[in-house]
């Protein structure tokens, strides 16, 4: 499968026309036309669906566009760093991870690391553990920052020296935002988004015990930044982490903790025996550094 070819269906994706998308890659359209009637035969599969209007993609195209889009990115990954090595440290830097104000760390060797080393670029990218994990395995990004609990065993990480709390993002207003933290009867019935992060699948549970009524499950959210518009327009409640929405004076948001406490430990994880390029080796280098001023990590491979 040729890369170009992957480029050429993209464009048609993206344009959602074989005509324009022949104009944006300065090609006429005929040529195009086979280029995709070649990609699908190659494949044995139909991934376009040809309207008089416009070009839909097959669920065999969704497929192959989310899998191109990677091994482009990829291959402007490998360019890069082939491209700045020498004796010069430049180059690209992919983080992805969750929300969690364990981030401050990561950005304080980040800050450290673009002083020593300016010519360093640093892409950061925002996902819940299994989006982070599935770029990490394929790639695309060199470490990820992940909350507990999940499976490191096939990844080398460090553990950082900060806790997450759990608790529920709610309306000032609400009758639960007058208690200072929220107990496991408030949850009975109560209207709630939760997070796609792994604790709350398998560890809510727990934590509820033996309680014969649950909370009311309204949906997910990956991003607490969406979620919270939902709480504000009194949709719900949150179940999220602490800090993560500001408090200011006048919001009309809050946050209260869970009690018995219920906290998660924070990660840096990378692939094992991974060859770093030199922006990655300088910045596990400088996080190391920064953890070992916050505390004393510990290196689990």
């Amino acid at each position: 499968m040729e890369f170009r070819r992957l480029e050429y269906f993209l464009a048609v994706a993206r344009e959602e026309s074989i005509t324009r998308a022949a104009e944006a890659l300065n090609m006429t359209q005929p040529p195009l036309s086979r280029e995709m009637k070649a990609l699908e035969e190659e494949l044995g599969r139909q991934l376009l669906v040809r309207g008089s209007r416009k070009v839909t993609l097959t669920e065999e195209g969704r497929i192959l566009r989310r899998r191109a889009e990677e091994m482009l990115e990829l291959m402007e990954k490998t360019r890069a760093e082939v491209q700045a090595s020498g004796d010069q440290v430049a180059g690209d830097l992919q983080i992805g991870g969750g929300e969690t104000c364990g981030m401050a760390l990561v950005a304080e060797a980040i800050c450290r690391l673009q002083q020593r080393y300016p010519l360093i670029r640093v892409h950061l990218y925002s996902g819940n553990a299994p989006d982070v994990f599935e770029r990490l395995d394929n790639g695309l990004i060199d470490f990820g920052l992940v909350i507990d609990p999940v499976d490191l065993d096939k990844y080398d990480h460090l553990q950082l020296p900060y806790r997450d709390t759990w608790g529920l993002l709610l309306r000032r207003d609400h009758p639960l935002a007058e208690k200072e933290a929220i107990e496991v009867e408030d949850l009975e019935d109560l209207p709630l988004l939760v997070s796609r992060q792994a604790f709350v699948r398998d560890g809510i549970a727990g934590w509820l015990g033996s309680r014969r009524r649950s909370p009311r499950i309204l949906g997910t959210y990956n991003l607490i930044f969406n979620a919270s518009l939902l709480v504000l327009q009194g949709a719900g409640c949150a179940l999220c982490l602490s800090h993560l929405v500001p408090e200011y004076e006048g919001s009309l948001l809050t946050f209260r903790p869970f009690r018995p406490l219920l906290q998660s430990g924070v990660s840096v994880a990378w692939k094992k025996y991974q060859d770093f390029p030199k922006p990655a080796a300088h910045f596990l280098e400088m996080l190391q550094q920064v953890l070992g001023e916050h505390s004393h990590p510990t290196k689990t491979e």
